[in-house]
């Protein structure tokens, strides 16, 4: 007979064994309203059934975790998600918590701490295992430099460009038609602006955050 005041928790798995085994570690603790294996019918399955929690593996067929915290938070904000997940790759770490997700913890957890970490989340808490802890840092690192970068007017947006892409000062005040003292006072306002002191760490963040892409010319 289910407990109505259990918490209810959807599970996004595609490897059989893996899904048989936390239905197990978790079905007499929570609610269990279903389970999916691919993006298409993950999403389809939460939005109908709205669950308070999905626990979700990362590279899962169809787009990957990602693309079912970003369908479903459009349209049902308050589900919560837990990533659980073999990957420690900081792409992934970085997409997954882009995306909205509410803790990161890897599969070598045992069952116990799983449900720690479950019930971490849905009280409001940030469960991250310390292998890929340090990659928040960076996230919130480059979110700091993108909001900076907005401050930037369009003009120096154009200079920052061709100084991260190698160019000398004279070499980019003649494309830019103006003079090298102008220049150099647009250098000055954008090394105010973002907080470097020099054109390495300003090459340096504008490939970071994406502003300018390796090998990408207009």
């Amino acid at each position: 007979m289910s407990k109505p005041d259990r918490p209810r928790v959807f599970l996004v798995e595609d490897h059989p064994l893996m899904l048989f085994g936390i239905e197990k570690y978790l079905e007499d603790r929570y609610e269990l309203v279903g389970s999916a294996s691919e993006v298409k019918p993950a999403i389809e399955l939460v939005l109908e059934r709205k669950p308070d929690l999905v626990l979700l593996d990362v590279r899962i067929p169809g787009g990957g975790g990602a693309a079912v915290i970003d369908a479903v938070k459009k349209r049902e904000s308050d589900i919560k998600f837990l990533a659980f997940t073999v990957s420690t790759n900081a792409d992934d770490v970085k997409r997954l918590f882009q995306a909205g997700v509410d803790g990161y913890v890897v599969k070598t957890t045992d069952g116990f701490k799983l449900v720690e970490q479950i019930d971490q989340v849905l009280a409001g808490g940030r469960p991250v295992s310390r292998y890929v802890a340090n990659y928040l840092l960076q996230i919130d690192d480059v979110a700091s430099a993108n909001s900076e970068l907005e401050s930037l007017t369009q003009k120096e947006r154009e200079v920052m460009t061709l100084i991260a892409r190698g160019f000398k000062y004279r070499e980019a005040a003649e494309e830019l038609e103006m003079s090298i003292k102008t220049l150099e006072t647009h250098m000055k306002h954008i090394f105010d602006k973002l907080g470097v002191v020099s054109r390495h760490e300003l090459t340096r963040l504008a490939f970071e955050t994406g502003f300018v892409e390796p090998g990408k010319t207009d």
